[in-house]
């Protein structure tokens, strides 16, 4: 019986090794097989991708060319998911694992060969129907012209569509002979050509004559709507002589800040201003046929010509062309004109100059930048767009092209300043380096780029009441209001899902479905509904995705717990889940190799499980078994369950920080990691931070955490070289215990106790923030010592008793480059002064819930100031001595009030200069606050005037 059962044995594992090698024997031939198909897709994806460069300047000229552009995109898209899915399933993974998978091999290997079926037609169409040409026959009528003056000029008899090559030189030629033309008039330029008759016109022929002809005049000349830094270049450099002493200037107008800047110096650059709100009203008035009294009866109509001016965005051009279509319809069709705006924008012939101003400025746009601009679409009209989470999605979906030697993040944010100096994006935040931190998109210029998003089935705007099959298949797609998955999209090739609005309630789809296997990006932060756990249970089945944003600043997610299988999505370089219910992170973390970005903030307050509130709280009451029947509000039930994990979790802890487990210093990529609770983190993992050698931002709460604990962590933050940003709340004695402090640090937010600014401080040579709050710092001359000898430093923020002294005198010599100085809830601060010589950087001072009951002195030693905001509780006596002084001041400042003036200690009365209660007075109008741009100054847009530059430039030759 034994023999038999060996024998048994023996032969199911004979049967087992055989199938295990008929096995591998079909695997290898399968990868055989497939590679030689992915070198050949992978070959066709470069050139496709040449292609759809070189085609995008001209398929808007050839319908033809347009149409096999969108088959050559769409297959271009399908080729890189397939490689996306190549890599994931095959390359990466062991003989044994590739064995047990290998189901998902054979549909990866067949969807391959039907892809390089598909290459094949999509060739032989090309083949039929001659859709690719040559450079000469996909140039435009006025090109033509070029090429007839070449020809003509250089006596050749070649044919058109044999000139290759010749597109820069026939630029550049008809740019010098219309040169020629209107600055020394039509007979000159015939002499000229009369005089090269025979011979080949060259550009230094034309150039020299120019040059020689205006080398000893005095002239002024407009280059009006220059595009690229070449061109002006190429201008300067071979037409104007540099010789001229004659007092000739020149003067361009450009959209693009960058080419100004090159054009000369700073201060000279003038940037266009759109219209005032008033005048842009009367504006829209005057060219509808309407007046302004008409407002005044109406307040509906009040409303929509509201709407309409900020629709404009106060541009002239496009107040006047929709003041015309208006000058044709009864007031009670001025909604559905508003309404019908994009659409109209498609086919209106009343709109086609403003539709093609924006075009122009799209068209010109390389082609690296046009899919980070229509990437935008996916915002709703009016939004702020962060840059930061701008250039973290377009990473996250591949449209930027890394650099050799340069930090991808660096590259991406090149490109978003580029599309903000092209006047393409309005900044709308801008920080006191004048770095733009937020944008915002002009509404008619968004209108038109979700027509083009839309022609190039780039990305879907699902709004409500969606219903129907569409047959197209986009990449992208944004929810406007309710989420409904139903618009009849295969879902299969979507790359990244964003939220703005409200989830239907029939059906209810899933955050996380099966169906968006090849999603990038899914961003929850804008949604209107809860998320709650079981919404991302499945999260490990995007096995592509990069970026992932459940952050929730309204209070609708319910998260409580990243499930384990989080661990799955080896290529997510941002996680993002602020203000859930999470206390804890998985150690499963840890296998997130490509991470950058962690930003994991819990939310701290209690409204069912307030442990300090046994009233109140279910825990401590018999009020808990209610929570499991149906007498419990179902709404609130997701919010009940969170609370209760969060609760016991983290033992009912009011921390906003959370617990990051041993084995953090596996993730070498990571830049970003906020907020961690060193209190709830072991020595073992908070010792490990210090390995995270490119961490740029660190946040941390030390409160509860233990002297060993804030010595190691200590110890960590010393070995951070690279980190930027540094913010500690909690327990801050430890402070004192730094010798050597991230060299790079640039901004520094320390809440907590002090007592004395800690000698390491005077060593941040590169430190240009600091906020402080709790410090309690006794010491008036510590802080003009350490402090203000720092010569980066631009903005110092004191908050709640951060100092505890009665006066703070700014002392001669003391802060060189400090813009900004906000000070709040110093109740001890009677006086604040400013000596001669101080601060002569300084702009704008900020004061808030202080009594400066012996007032403000010195004002008139700030040469810059520009504004002095007294906020809510911030008042000052001698108010009449500050208002006089700062009326009297060379720099015009601006004093603003957010209280009544009785509150405050007149100390007698002075004539009201530049101040308000509130608001600011007519004279000195609102700016944005200091370090910020607002969007009525931001620089005009692309649909501006046609002939009306964005930006002047003057430049003088000496």
């Amino acid at each position: 019986m034994a023999e038999t059962v060996v024998s048994m044995a023996r032969s199911m594992l004979g049967d087992a090794i055989s199938k295990a090698a008929s096995a591998a024997a079909a695997e290898l031939s399968l990868v055989m097989g497939v590679q030689k198909d992915i070198w050949f897709i992978k070959d066709e994806l470069k050139t496709m991708q040449a292609f759809l460069a070189a085609a995008e300047a001209t398929k808007n000229k050839d319908m033809l060319l347009k149409v096999w552009a969108e088959q050559v995109r769409d297959l271009s898209y399908n080729i890189e998911d397939c490689l996306d899915e190549f890599m994931l399933h095959v390359r990466s993974q062991s003989l044994m694992k590739r064995l047990m998978k290998l189901k998902d091999r054979r549909r990866i290997a067949i969807q391959i060969r039907n892809l390089k079926s598909r290459v094949e037609e999509v060739s032989s169409r090309n083949a039929r129907y001659n859709l690719i040409k040559t450079e000469a026959s996909m140039t435009t009528d006025k090109e033509v012209s070029y090429i007839e003056d070449v020809r003509n000029h250089s006596a050749s008899n070649t044919d058109e569509e044999d000139l290759v090559g010749f597109t820069k030189p026939r630029e550049e030629i008809e740019m010098l002979k219309d040169m020629i033309r209107q600055l020394l008039g039509g007979d000159s330029l015939k002499n000229l050509l009369k005089e090269l008759e025979g011979k080949v016109v060259q550009v230094k022929d034309l150039a020299e004559y120019l040059n020689k002809e205006i080398k000893d005049k005095r002239y002024l000349i407009i280059l009006d709507d220059l595009w690229t830094i070449d061109a002006w270049r190429w201008i300067k450099d071979i037409v104007f002589p540099n010789s001229n002493k004659k007092g000739s200037r020149i003067i361009v107008t450009t959209r693009d800040v960058g080419l100004a800047k090159e054009c000369t110096l700073e201060s000279l650059v003038y940037h266009l201003k759109t219209l005032e709100v008033v005048e842009a009203t009367n504006l829209l008035l005057k060219k509808s046929r309407k007046i302004y009294e008409d407002m005044d009866k109406d307040e509906h109509f009040k409303s929509i010509v509201e709407k309409l001016v900020r629709k404009c965005g106060c541009l002239p051009l496009a107040i006047l062309t929709i003041g015309g279509i208006l000058a044709t319809k009864k007031i009670i069709e001025w909604e559905h004109v508003y309404n019908q705006l994009p659409s109209e924008l498609e086919c209106n012939p009343s709109l086609e100059a403003m539709k093609m101003m924006v075009n122009l400025s799209y068209n010109h746009l390389p082609s690296h930048l046009k899919p980070c601009f229509l990437y935008l679409s996916i915002f709703p009209e009016d939004s702020e767009i962060r840059m930061r989470r701008l250039v973290e999605r377009w990473i996250a979906e591949g449209l930027i092209r890394a650099r050799t030697g340069v930090n991808i993040e660096d590259v991406a944010k090149g490109y978003f300043n580029e599309l903000i100096n092209r006047s393409m994006l309005q900044p709308s935040r801008v920080n006191i380096e004048g770095v733009v931190k937020s944008c915002r998109v002009h509404d008619i210029v968004r209108d038109v780029m979700i027509s083009v998003s839309r022609d190039e089935n780039f990305v879907h705007v699902a709004g409500n009441y969606v219903t129907g099959a569409m047959e197209e298949t986009f990449r992208h797609v944004a929810y406007h209001g309710s989420m409904c998955k139903n618009i009849g999209m295969d879902w299969s090739h979507v790359r990244s899902v964003t939220v703005f609005g409200e989830r239907s309630l029939d059906p209810s789809p899933s955050v996380c479905s099966s169906d968006m296997r090849m999603l990038r990006a899914l961003d929850l932060e804008n949604a209107q509904f809860q998320v709650t756990q079981k919404d991302i249970s499945n999260i490990g089945l995007f096995r592509h995705i990069k970026y992932l944003n459940f952050s929730d600043p309204r209070g609708y997610s319910h998260i409580y717990k990243l499930p384990r299988s989080i661990g799955k999505l080896q290529g997510l370089r941002t996680l993002n889940i602020r203000d859930s219910y999470i206390t804890e992170l998985p150690t499963e973390i840890s296998k997130l190799k490509s991470l950058h970005s962690l930003r994991c903030t819990r939310n701290y307050s209690y409204e069912y499980f307030d442990l300090d509130d046994p009233k109140n709280c279910l825990l401590a009451t018999s009020c808990l078994p209610i929570f499991f029947t149906p007498l419990f509000d179902h709404s609130e039930r997701a919010k009940a369950v969170a609370e209760l994990h969060m609760a016991w979790s983290s033992r009912g802890s009011k921390s906003y920080g959370v617990r990051v487990p041993k084995g953090i210093s596996k993730l070498k990529e990571l830049q970003i990691l906020e907020v961690v609770n060193i209190s709830r983190t072991s020595r073992k993992a908070i010792k490990e931070l210090g390995e995270l050698v490119q961490l740029r931002k660190l946040s941390v709460v030390t409160e509860g955490a233990t002297k060993k604990k804030c010595k190691v962590l200590c110890d960590a933050i010393q070995k951070l070289t690279c980190l930027r940003s540094l913010s500690v709340e909690g327990s801050l004695e430890w402070q004192h215990d730094v010798s050597s402090p991230p060299p790079l640090l640039r901004s520094l937010t320390l809440s907590g106790h002090l007592g004395e600014i800690p000698g390491w401080f005077g060593n941040l040579m590169h430190l240009v923030k600091l906020s402080l709050g709790g410090s309690v710092i006794k010491e008036e001359g510590k802080i003009m010592e350490i402090l203000g000898s720092l010569p980066n430093l631009m903005h110092l923020r004191l908050g709640p008793s951060s100092y505890i002294g009665e006066k703070l005198a700014f002392k001669t010599g003391a802060f060189p480059n400090l813009t900004k100085l906000g000070i709040c809830y110093l109740k001890g601060l009677i006086e604040l002064k400013f000596e001669d010589g101080t601060t002569p950087q300084l702009t704008m001072i900020d004061i808030s819930l202080c009594n400066l009951a012996s007032g403000i002195i010195g004002v008139n030693q700030l040469p810059k100031l520009k504004e002095i905001s007294l906020g809510p509780y911030g008042r000052v006596a001698k108010l009449a001595v500050l208002q006089s002084e700062v009326g009297a001041h060379t720099n015009s400042p601006v004093l603003r009030l957010s209280e009544e003036r009785s509150r405050h200690d007149l100390g007698g009365t002075v004539a009201q200069v530049g101040e308000s209660t509130g608001e600011s007075s007519s004279l000195h109008p609102e700016p944005a606050a200091a370090g910020e741009s607002s969007r009525s100054q931001a620089v005009g847009m692309a649909a501006a005037n046609i002939r009306s530059p964005q930006l002047i430039a003057s430049l003088s030759f000496n």
